[in-house]
């Protein structure tokens, strides 16, 4: 027997790669004589760097940037040398996680360390640039990576810009004179889960302003300054991405990728499924196994057991999700190519406490599983 294990991390608790762990062991113990395939996966979020360095043999970097507030940080980046491939997840270096609650601004956050990390992927020669855009704690439309890579962002007495959305509002003029010109030998594509546009009431702004630090007031004002930004944009590049699936991703670092670096957007869980030879390990298996945090409808947005079901059902493997919570829509999925889905609490507990015994609940799971995959199979 073949079972294919392709999860997620699960968010302040295991990486993908100790969840697949905790999942084979349980496996192990009713089919001790299995062939099990771990494949940690990731949807161009946290893990990203890490499920794509397991499974092609790459090198972790790290490289000492700009913080979100302005702080240094030493940011982690993968890079595969074989296809001169850098891999990038802007949360490194631009994420929420490194702001504590009671000091996130959205107005001031800026992207200018991811654009850092896009600099010492181009100094190590890289080809093509993933950048996994899931996570971030700006809201500055790419502004500061833009500035990072050379790009002018002028007042109108010529005087460069400060970080940070708000400041998007004395914008006058950009300049192109210094832009990195290496970026036009590269080809990037965007990894990530998020289509909003960069404006609007289903803009950057609007839908993730707030979780970011943004007060009501603030997010109006940071969708104004955004769509001055994209004013200015369209007269220098004579072409507008605004309203482009994708251009609000990661504050609107999605819209400055795009405009500036012609990046390709694509979902992070097709990506990633590409890169880790998805497709191919799950060829000839007779069950997937694929798990995230939470699992409801917004998993459908193309977050990891999506993008995994999607694979698994051209090939006809049945998939089994495991999650850390089954959420409201969850069952839209079973049209989706999952078959069935587990929730990881084995009664009442705390999320903590959920967080802390997750491997041992993982195992537990997985014996349900493989128990009562076990009824069906003929008797002898």
């Amino acid at each position: 027997m073949k079972i294919v294990i392709a999860p997620d991390s699960f968010k302040d608790s295991l990486s993908a790669i100790d969840v697949a762990d905790a999942i084979a062991l349980g496996l192990a113990e009713v089919w001790p004589d299995a062939q099990m395939v771990k494949c940690p996966m990731a949807d161009g979020g946290e893990g990203t760097v890490e499920a794509i360095l397991v499974a092609c043999a790459g090198a972790l970097r790290r490289t000492r940037v700009q913080g979100p507030l302005g702080e240094p940080v030493d940011a982690h980046w993968g890079w595969l040398p074989q296809s001169q491939t850098a891999i990038i997840e802007m949360a490194e270096a631009s994420g929420l996680q490194l702001v504590p609650l009671a000091q996130r601004d959205a107005c001031i956050s800026s992207t200018y360390g991811t654009g850092e990390l896009i600099r010492a992927a181009l100094d190590a020669g890289a080809q093509r640039i993933i950048l996994a855009i899931g996570g971030s704690a700006t809201n500055d439309g790419g502004a500061g990576a833009l500035q990072a890579l050379g790009v002018g962002l002028f007042d109108q007495q010529g005087q460069s810009i400060r970080h940070g959305g708000l400041a998007l509002k004395d914008l006058a003029h950009i300049g192109l004179n210094e832009m990195d010109p290496r970026l036009a030998q590269v080809r990037f594509e965007i990894a990530a889960d998020v289509n909003n546009p960069l404006c609007g009431p289903h803009g950057a702004s609007t839908i993730f302003g707030p979780q970011k630090g943004a007060t009501p007031e603030q997010v109006q004002a940071l969708d104004l300054t955004l769509g001055h930004f994209a004013d200015l944009c369209a007269q220098v590049l004579d072409k507008d991405v605004r309203d482009e699936p994708g251009s609000g991703a990661a504050g609107g670092l999605g819209f400055a990728a795009k405009a500036f670096l012609q990046a390709q957007f694509r979902p992070g869980v097709e990506v990633v499924a590409e890169l880790v030879g998805l497709a191919n390990a799950i060829r000839g298996a007779d069950l997937v196994i694929t798990g995230e945090g939470r699992f409801d409808a917004q998993t459908l947005r193309g977050k990891t057991p999506f993008g995994v079901a999607r694979v698994a059902r051209q090939q006809g493997v049945p998939v089994v999700v495991i999650a850390g919570t089954l959420g409201e829509g969850y069952q839209q999925m079973y049209q989706h190519g999952v078959d069935a889905a587990f929730a990881l609490p084995s009664g009442p507990m705390s999320l903590a406490q959920a967080c802390s015994e997750a491997p041992r609940l993982l195992r537990e799971r997985a014996v349900d599983i493989a128990r009562l995959w076990c009824l069906g199979l003929p008797r002898e």
